[in-house]
């Protein structure tokens, strides 16, 4: 009788599970009803000891992604099909191509997060449930392990959201086994119901944390400022004009009617948005990173302030202050403008990798966009367009003529080759874009191979950057490829230097904070912390230009700052600028709308590398590339990713994504 009740349990039991199967339980065969039950054993031992429990979080911990890995085995499409660049390759390790190809579907599995993310936010929810079972265990690390699963919770339907917008928010404690199907397949919540229970749950995480990760080995652990800044950047999303308001999403409700992205813009949204970026920069942790002026430190423009940062740029370095948060040259301890980081690959999937000629022992497969470099400023701050006397851009007629003589500034050498377009832009530039008679030092590399180090690479036709015959597609197609995580002593036939990606850095909280008052419409206060913000120019003045100033660039005025449609245009021109190839532009034109369809929906352009180096005139014109690599499209459809067809299939509540 025993066992023909166990039996009849199991049978339910597993219906349960394959109920859950899409997100509830783990990665685990599902329909495996025997390991349910050893899981729950498991479970019942891990939380009668604290360094179980420890390693248990870290499991939670490890379905997230990987987001220093942006091109090469990324977890998600982002900058794989952002408007910065494409890869060389379209093929299953760099399938974020496909997305903008029209070749990621419901139907196939690239980038199906779904199961993963839920099955953190399932570990997450136990732990929360049963932490005060552990009897071994101090009140400071019951906080942080508290505080480390609220954050994982809500991070988990963060990147839910990013990629399919609004997702079913499971229960905090799990179902029931004698639940009924209808109980247990749930509806997508709204945008803003997303939204605020991710808020929500960073909220009790920031209760929980410690203000700071001392150990080195815990750097990358989340502490009170990570929580804020997720909320920073979910509250600025969330007030943008594609969530905030859009008409288009008018037919696309839940069933009990309401919109699944509200149709009345609620201004007070910026106001939101702007008091968590305030409330992380009360906290006096962050700061952006700086170093001092050196003998090689070159002469500020004239119209640049000499004031000391972060009134002017007159003390600091402005190419060694912005190369070295990417670069590995300052340890992640050391730098108080991270505020969440991950460890990128620094091999086969790394942006080294993706981005060194192949005779450096690199894949050469990464393409910026002609584009991006044009976007970048002159060295005092004006447009290409509107260069000026003192920092000229050249005409069309002289600008692939040779600059004749380099010079050297900062660690950083300008080679003599170097065409007149690349001469005196901002130092951002220079930190992060490769080029045609780009020098690549690499001098870890001690061997007898004098052409591996101190490398001049060049995308001519029959430049030393040219394929192997092995690897006939490994070339670059717009002679620019980003450099920006490149060390000088990086050498992939040596040693590469290991990286922190900053998930959250100061940078974007000060534009953010600009962004969000520009935006504010009338004064807002959060009674909780007390903060009252509102369109202050002078506020978004001093916020905008500690990053232009880091970049050795001239700050705003006060009349600048004033109009609310000019301080638009250059906020977004500076986050293009700032976080290029940091995952963070698709994000951005999709919030902002219309910008989207205009950015993806141009031709993509480069230098013409069909030209051999005996035509330099020919090289350096400015081409439309139409080949199968670059013809891309956004449609309205790609705003959210699809969801999978399996996880549709597993609860009968789910719609898909609008035009999917």
């Amino acid at each position: 009788m025993k066992k023909i009740k166990y039996n009849i349990y199991k049978a339910i039991l597993a219906f349960v599970v394959f109920i859950l199967s899409w997100g509830f339980i783990s990665c685990d065969d599902y329909l495996d009803v025997d390991s349910y039950f050893n899981n729950m054993t498991q479970l019942d031992s891990i939380f009668q000891r604290q360094d179980l429990v420890d390693q248990y979080i870290r499991g939670a911990a490890s379905y997230l992604p990987n987001e220093g890995n942006l091109w090469t085995s990324s977890p998600n499409p982002f900058q794989g099909a952002s408007d910065e660049n494409f890869t060389s390759w379209n093929d299953d390790r760099h399938a974020g191509i496909k997305y903008l190809l029209d070749e990621i579907t419901p139907f196939n599995s690239y980038f199906n997060n779904w199961p993963r993310y839920y099955s953190g936010i399932r570990k997450a929810n136990i732990v929360l449930e049963r932490i005060n079972e552990v009897p071994d265990i101090s009140d400071i690390d019951r906080r942080d392990y508290i505080g480390r699963c609220y954050f994982l919770r809500a991070y988990y339907y963060y990147l839910l959201l990013l990629q399919y917008g609004p997702v079913p928010i499971v229960p905090d404690q799990a179902f029931p086994v004698d639940s009924d199907v209808e109980a247990m397949s749930l509806e997508r919540a709204t945008y803003d119901q997303c939204v605020d229970y991710i808020c929500k749950n960073m909220e009790s995480a920031y209760e929980y944390l410690p203000e700071k990760r001392e150990a080195s080995a815990d750097i990358n652990i989340p502490s009170k400022g990570a929580a804020l800044a997720t909320m920073s950047r979910v509250l600025l999303y969330a007030a943008s004009p594609w969530y905030n308001g859009n008409k288009f999403y008018a037919d696309w409700t839940r069933t009990d009617g309401n919109h699944f992205i509200n149709q009345t813009e609620d201004n007070s949204k910026w106001g939101k948005a702007a008091v968590a970026a305030k409330r992380i920069m009360n906290m006096n942790i962050y700061k952006l990173y700086t170093t001092p002026k050196e003998a090689d430190t070159p002469s500020l423009p004239a119209n640049v302030s000499a004031a000391d940062f972060p009134n002017g740029a007159g003390n600091i370095d402005p190419f060694r202050s912005y190369s070295y948060i990417f670069n590995g040259e300052v340890p992640r301890l050391l730098n108080d403008e991270f505020i969440y980081s991950c460890v990128p690959s620094r091999t086969g999937d790394s942006p080294m990798w993706i981005a060194a000629p192949t005779f450096l022992g690199g894949g050469n497969g990464l393409n910026l966009t002609q584009d991006v470099i044009d976007a970048y400023y002159m060295k005092d701050g004006s447009d290409i367009s509107e260069s000026t006397v003192e920092y000229p851009y050249p005409s069309s007629a002289t600008a692939y003529e040779a600059i004749g003589t380099g010079y050297a500034f900062s660690g950083y050498q300008l080679m003599g080759n170097t065409a007149k377009m690349y001469d005196n832009r901002e130092v951002r530039f220079y930190a992060s874009v490769g080029f045609c008679h780009t020098l690549w030092p690499g001098t870890s590399y001690t061997g007898s191979d004098s052409s591996l180090k101190n490398s001049e690479v060049t995308y001519y036709a029959d430049g030393n950057a040219q394929p192997s015959q092995n690897y006939p597609d490994d070339y670059n197609r717009t002679g620019y490829t980003c450099k920006k995580y490149i060390h000088s002593e990086d050498n992939l036939k040596a040693t590469v230097r290991e990286k922190a990606f900053p998930i959250f850095r100061y940078a974007e909280i000060l534009l953010n904070y600009a962004e969000a008052l520009n935006e504010l419409n009338q004064p807002y206060t959060d009674d909780a912390s007390g903060i009252t913000v509102s369109r202050d120019v002078s506020e978004i003045r001093s916020a905008f230009n500690q990053i232009r100033y880091r970049a050795g660039l001239p700050g705003i005025s006060i009349a600048d700052a004033s109009s609310q449609s000019e301080m638009r245009d250059l906020i977004k021109r500076e986050r293009r600028l700032e976080f290029m190839c940091e995952g963070r532009r698709y994000h951005d034109l999709r919030r902002w709308g219309q910008d989207a369809m205009d950015a993806y929906n141009r031709p993509i352009r480069g230098m013409n590398v069909k030209a051999k180096r005996s035509d330099r005139k020919a090289f350096y014109t400015v081409t439309t590339l139409s080949d199968k690599l670059t013809r891309r499209s956004f449609a309205y459809k790609n705003y959210f990713c699809p969801i999978p067809k399996s996880v549709l299939n597993k609860n009968s509540k789910l719609t898909q994504n609008p035009e999917w």
